[in-house]
Formats: structure tokens, C-alpha cells, sequence
């Protein structure tokens, strides 16, 4: 009977160790799959294309070492000079809204963590971001090589101005309030193009608007209310 046991408990052993490897592999895979349903699927993020690529992201890697156990809370992540990589949800949001597919090339005003770059970088293969401080702009260029993301292609630079060089852009990403919608961003947005961006006071309140451009004529939506740092200007 002894002798019985012990073969049962071997054969059992290796239908566990899998389970084990897997878990240390990525520790985060669960916490990840909760912030999809109970924030994101819950809240009514539907676009198939988006749910994978924020259950894809290991946003853990994108926010400082210290700050890990709050990745994948509700919640905003402060990220060191005065910027924060948004919560989960209005990450999803935002993405959804650009209605992100193959093909199309997207440009993200504030990089930050480089978090928001790499969730458009799960679903496109041409993402452009800019980030005005340097620091910030090296050290999300680094989160997104080291998660994988190399064709994702970060400047440090003014976003107010986007990157001519490389529009027209099917959809811009815009992370950081702003008094007024950019000329220059909508001078680069392609025929057919979308635009997400916050609009309003620096440190209140401000509306999230969705811009659509149809030849010459620009659109503009409210979508929700929104609190994003502001967007930082180069003096010149």
C-alpha cells in the first residue's frame, strides 16, 4: 500500500511542476487576466484587438520597481517627475477609440513609461512617441525594447508639434491635457484619422475629445471627463 502511494505521488508530480514553472515565469499573468474582466470587460472595453494587447503588456514593467504591487490596480501610477501612466482603463478606452488595426501608423504625444506605446505596439507595427523630458523619454525607449516593443520608436521632443516626418498618422494618442487641440496635430492626422486627446485646464478637470478629420472638415466629440498632467512646452 506504502509502495502504491509513493508511485501515485510521482505521477502526479509532473501535472504540478508545469503549473509551478509557469506561474514564475509570469507572475503577473493573473493579476493581468483580473484587470481585463473586472476593470476593462466589466466597463464595457470591447474591441477584440485592444483586450488582447492589454492582457498581452506586462504593464508591471512599466512602471519604477517600487511601485509593482500597485501595476495593475485601478488606478494611476506616478512615475517620477510629476508624470503618471493612467489607469488601466482609460488606457483601454483611449486605445479603443482609435479603433487600432493593421495597418494603420500611430503617433503618441507623451511617452512617459512608454506603457500607453506599447499596448498601440501589441496590436501595429508603426508606432511613433514623443516624450519632452529626456530622462523619461530613455527610460520608456528601454521599457519597450526590454518588453519587446523595438519597432516602437520613441523621440525626445516637443509633441505639440508631433513628427512630420512620418505623418500622416492614421490615429494620434494624446496623454497629456492641453488648453486647445494642437494645429500641427491636426495638419499630420490622415483623411479618415482619429484623434484621442484631453482638453482643458492644467490640473483640473478636463474632457477627453475625439477628433475625426473627413477631407477638410474636423470633428470634435466629449467622451468623458478626464484629470491628465499637462501637456509641457518647449520654451523658445
Amino acid at each position: 500500500m506504502m509502495l502504491l502511494s509513493r508511485v501515485l505521488v510521482l505521477l502526479a508530480l509532473p501535472l504540478v511542476l508545469p503549473g509551478l514553472a509557469a506561474g514564475q515565469s509570469d507572475p503577473y499573468a493573473v493579476e493581468r487576466e483580473r484587470m481585463v474582466a473586472r476593470q476593462l470587460e466589466a466597463r464595457g472595453i470591447e474591441d477584440p484587438a485592444t483586450l488582447a494587447a492589454m492582457r498581452e503588456v506586462p504593464r508591471h514593467e512599466f512602471v519604477p520597481v517600487d511601485r509593482r504591487r500597485h501595476a495593475y490596480q485601478d488606478r494611476p501610477v506616478p512615475i517620477g517627475y510629476g508624470q503618471t501612466i493612467s489607469q488601466p482603463h482609460l488606457v483601454a478606452y483611449m486605445t479603443e477609440r482609435v479603433r487600432p488595426r493593421a495597418g494603420m501608423r500611430v503617433l503618441e504625444i507623451g511617452t512617459g513609461s512608454g506603457y500607453q506605446a506599447a499596448v498601440l505596439g501589441a496590436i501595429l507595427d508603426e508606432v511613433y512617441t514623443i516624450e519632452i523630458i529626456g530622462d523619461l523619454a530613455r527610460w520608456g525607449a528601454e521599457n519597450l525594447r526590454r518588453a519587446g516593443y523595438d519597432h516602437v520608436q520613441v523621440r525626445h521632443g516637443d509633441g505639440y508639434y508631433g513628427w512630420p516626418e512620418k505623418a500622416p498618422f492614421d490615429a494620434i494618442v494624446v496623454t497629456a491635457a492641453a488648453d486647445h487641440i494642437p494645429p500641427p496635430l491636426l495638419e499630420q492626422l490622415s483623411d479618415g484619422g482619429y484623434m484621442v486627446i484631453p482638453v482643458g485646464s492644467p490640473f483640473l478637470t478636463q474632457t477627453l475629445m475625439l477628433v475625426t478629420r473627413e477631407g477638410e472638415d474636423i470633428r470634435t466629440r466629449s467622451l468623458v471627463p478626464v484629470r491628465f498632467v499637462p501637456l509641457t512646452r518647449e520654451t523658445r
